[in-house]
């Protein structure tokens, strides 16, 4: 499925006060859905903004998403729009509410579940207006529907195909109440689903207000030329940029069902001066966990990739107009249908393809030019919470900021929300102790998980807990990178690998990785893990000197690592008062024997670093960004397959770039 390029879109018929006006009237349209939705959801989650909104015009075509929208989201919603007007054709009527949450009909997981109501004018539906939430759990076999284990959808939790939850303005309470009682906390869904449906009400209104001052006629020409305004534009964009056909494959970090081995997810850009091409054709068959994308999420990542070397163009249809992707057939971790599970897409295949396409545009628009972010991940911790004595269920539901890649003129973003979703906020640790049974006991910049580059990559976030007061808990995680570890670009290296411990530091220890679900949690029981950091952009021998004394002074590099990365040896005068030096003489000599020497460090024995690492000679910071090696980081053990796969990658991204 995808969008098939057309002609140039003609030019406005409206006079350009009226279109602009009616353009960010559209806008605002959309914005106050938002404000809406933050004062009146139940949701905790929802609250911390993982919600999107759209309006879409009368075939389901998005005209205009919200100014703070998740990426993945938006590039959904005329997908599901689609679907219901598809489900429903004529029998639509005004007062009508629709539900959809289904990820085989271009929805993203189940968790997201989107009210869709249509706006009638003159009795025709002229536009939709779309709320999209994450609603904290939806069924399935662990709380917070997360569940890694998933091989097919029916462990993920209720798959709602289209539905009508308000009929001609009447609440549909049977129908409501069916899909609120699949969850484990009803209230709280009943809640928010009220509450995203007054959204669209909000734009309801809106939309009428415009139509009674300007008239239909003008305003479904407005909605339709705002489209042809954006499609305009990246076409006449398109014919700045150098034309050809790029290559690149990112990673998974293994299929269940296969053992050790990274998981190719492979992209092609074409650019031929009038439309955007992708294809992805030969990527990985589907894996053995909940990890694969369906084709909504995986046309929004493609969408949200390009996007982002096109900041200044807003994101509609008319942009999707001038991009064509050919994403393989069904079957594919990148175009999984039914029943195959995609709950943790967002996890897996999306921000691949999102980082792929990162690395391929930063070829086409070198001056743009972003090494890889972090990547986004999701801790869920549930059960019943024995603070209360009814013990409801409760489901801790954390994600981490993290770092973005270096760039080609200046540092990563640090501590910044995931591509996946920039506008997701970080949750108040208040508002997470007052509502679950977890106490943070650490949340801190991750020293050393910024890729070292010529332009550093963007440190990361440490974070712990200690499950209190709670019974019959468990703990789930959805991530990756703990193999396919966040890579630099042009000589740049690796950032940190992702992974949850548990009890760390105490005798029962142990590395649960980037993918678990339903690990029993005893209170007490404490946990830790890191975000990673971005990518580095650049050879790190290349960065002065002063501006890694800068990083040791911040906190964002050890003075270890200044050394060990690039090169700068720096003597500590007094911690307590910033009074660090750099030895000049040193830095010269230790800078010229890692360029001597790093070729070498990639063809040393992975068996001799593996046991290196377990006896502790070499750390594993080391055994990543000079060696290219990946072993299990809690037993040590060496993972030879996706090691040799590693090694090639940092020989292209970071190795021939070395002078």
């Amino acid at each position: 499925m995808g969008n098939t390029a057309t002609a140039t879109a003609p030019l406005t018929t409206l006079d350009p006060v009226t279109f602009e006006v009616l353009k960010n009237a559209f806008a605002t349209s959309v914005d106050l859905m938002s404000e809406q939705i933050l004062r009146t959801c139940y949701s905790f989650v929802i609250y911390s903004r993982d919600f999107s909104s759209a309006l879409c015009d009368a075939e389901g075509n998005t005209v205009m998403q919200g100014s703070g929208d998740i990426a993945v989201h938006v590039g959904t919603l005329h997908f599901q729009c689609k679907a219901v007007i598809e489900e429903f054709g004529t029998d639509i009527h005004p007062g009508d509410v629709f539900a959809i949450n289904d990820p085989y009909r271009g929805g993203t997981h189940f968790n997201d579940v989107s009210f869709i109501r249509p706006i009638f004018a003159d009795g025709e539906v002229i536009a939709y207006a779309q709320n999209k939430g994450h609603w904290a759990d939806i069924g399935g076999n662990v709380p917070g529907s997360f569940d890694v284990n998933a091989k097919e959808h029916f462990g993920e939790g209720l798959r709602i195909t289209p539905v009508r939850v308000w009929s001609k303005g009447v609440f549909l309470h049977d129908v409501a109440q069916l899909l609120v009682s699949n969850t484990r906390a009803p209230a709280q869904a009943m809640g928010d689903l009220h509450a995203q449906s007054e959204a669209t009400a909000v734009c309801e209104r809106q939309m009428q207000r415009l139509i009674g001052r300007y008239s239909t006629a003008t305003v479904k020409t407005a909605l339709k030329e705002t489209q042809d305004y954006v499609e305009r534009t990246v076409r006449r964009r398109l014919e700045t940029l150098p034309r050809g056909t790029w290559e690149t494959v990112d990673y998974m970090d293994a299929d269940p069902g296969k053992g050790e081995g990274l998981v190719p997810i492979k992209i092609k850009l074409t650019l031929d001066g009038e439309g955007i091409h992708y294809d992805l054709t030969g990527s990985a068959p589907v894996v053995e966990t909940f990890l694969n994308s369906g084709y909504g999420t995986t046309f929004s990542a493609i969408y949200a990739g390009t996007k982002t070397f096109f900041p200044d163009v807003p994101l509609n249809s008319g942009f999707y107009a001038a991009v064509t992707a050919d994403i393989g057939p069904e079957g594919t971790v990148v175009n999984a249908g039914w029943p195959y599970a995609v709950t943790g897409f967002c996890s897996g295949p999306y921000e691949k393809l999102m980082n792929g396409i990162f690395e391929i545009w930063s070829q086409v628009m070198p001056e743009r030019a972003m090494a890889c972010a972090f990547n986004l991940e999701y801790l869920l911790v549930g059960g019943r919470d024995a603070r209360s004595e009814k013990k409801p269920y409760f489901m801790w539901y954390d994600w981490m900021a993290g770092g973005w890649g270096g760039r080609a003129s200046k540092d990563g973003s640090t501590a910044t929300a995931p591509v996946f979703g920039p506008g997701l906020a970080v949750q108040p640790l208040e508002g997470q102790e007052r509502l679950s049974p977890v106490l943070t006991s650490v949340h801190q910049i991750a020293v050393d998980s910024g890729g070292p580059g010529r332009f550093r990559g963007g440190c990361g976030i440490e974070k712990g807990g200690t499950l209190t007061d709670a019974e019959s808990t468990v703990m789930s995680y959805s991530c990756d990178r703990a193999r396919s570890i966040t890579w630099g670009i042009e000589g740049g290296l690796p950032s940190i690998p992702h992974g949850v411990w548990l009890n760390r530091g105490s005798d029962n220890e142990r590395f649960l990785g980037s993918n678990f679900s339903s690990v029993p949690l005893q209170p007490g029981d404490s946990f830790i893990r890191p975000s990673a950091g971005g990518g580095g952009y650049g050879d790190p021998l290349e960065r002065p000197a002063e501006e890694v004394l800068d990083d040791v002074i911040d906190g964002y590099v050890s003075l270890r690592r200044a050394a060990e990365d690039y090169g700068v040896v720096i003597d500590e005068i007094d911690a307590e008062l910033d009074d660090f030096r750099i030895d000049f003489a040193s830095t010269a000599a230790k800078r010229e024997s890692i360029s001597a020497q790093r070729q070498g460090w990639l063809e040393v024995d992975p068996t001799v670093i593996a046991e290196g690492y377990k006896s502790g000679e070499i750390d594993m910071l080391d055994v990543i960004r000079r060696h290219g090696v990946i072993l299990d980081w809690g037993t040590g053990e060496l993972f030879p397959t996706t090691t040799d796969q590693f090694r090639a990658l940092m020989e292209r991204r970071s190795a021939q770039h070395w002078g």
